[in-house]
């Protein structure tokens, strides 16, 4: 059995995006549109902070798709657009995908985005990695845990480029790995525990 996941250490995230923009050139995600988000934690602003003036806190939160293994997204596809595969990760087929947003409405992490119009980019051609299928308007999209590099036994994209090391990646079935000694620590959490999805992504705090 396999289970990938990724472990993030909330301590060494520095809110500097370079998750979310490796994310969008590997994946040739369209502009306007991100794959990989990263908010800041009890606060509505981008890049915000809690508290009052001098008394400031700020405690970044980077947010996409969980890979769930038990996805609501994909219990409400009527398709079978969105699957598990066999290493856990949550995948759509474009091919079945019909755009109904179904799997949008039922994501309880707001980690789906939609192609509501045929995608722009700025360069006025695809980019990235060329084994990333491009999508059409009125296609689903969201994070793939970079199924292409992870096929080839390379890290996500997003882990690769951190410049804190604030990502972890591996196999939560290798108890020994770097990722399963992570998530056994005290802080682990996943978010929104009480919706039942069992999330791959966890997060240290």
């Amino acid at each position: 059995m396999t289970k990938l996941a990724i472990g993030i250490d909330l301590h060494r995230c520095i809110g500097c995006n370079t998750c979310a923009l490796a994310c969008k050139m590997q994946n040739n995600v369209p502009d306007g549109m991100l794959w990989n988000r990263v908010l800041t934690e009890n606060c509505e602003l981008f890049d915000g902070a809690e508290g009052t003036y001098p008394h400031l806190t700020r405690t970044y939160v980077p947010l996409a798709c969980q890979h769930c293994s038990n996805a609501a997204c994909q219990r409400v596809c009527p398709t079978g657009a969105t699957y598990t595969d066999e290493k856990g990760r949550v995948q759509i087929d474009y091919q079945k995908c019909i755009g109904c947003r179904m799997c949008m409405a039922a994501c309880p992490y707001n980690a789906r985005v939609f192609n509501w119009n045929d995608p722009v980019r700025s360069t006025g051609a695809n980019w990235g990695d060329g084994r990333v299928p491009a999508r059409e308007k009125g296609m689903m999209e969201k994070c793939t845990l970079c199924k292409e590099r992870t096929d080839a036994g390379d890290e996500p994209m997003c882990v690769h480029c951190c410049p804190t090391d604030a990502r972890v990646f591996g196999d939560l079935d290798e108890p020994d790995s770097e990722i399963s000694q992570l998530e056994r620590s005290e802080s682990a959490h996943r978010l929104l525990e009480s919706k039942g999805t069992r999330p791959a992504v966890f997060y240290v705090s």
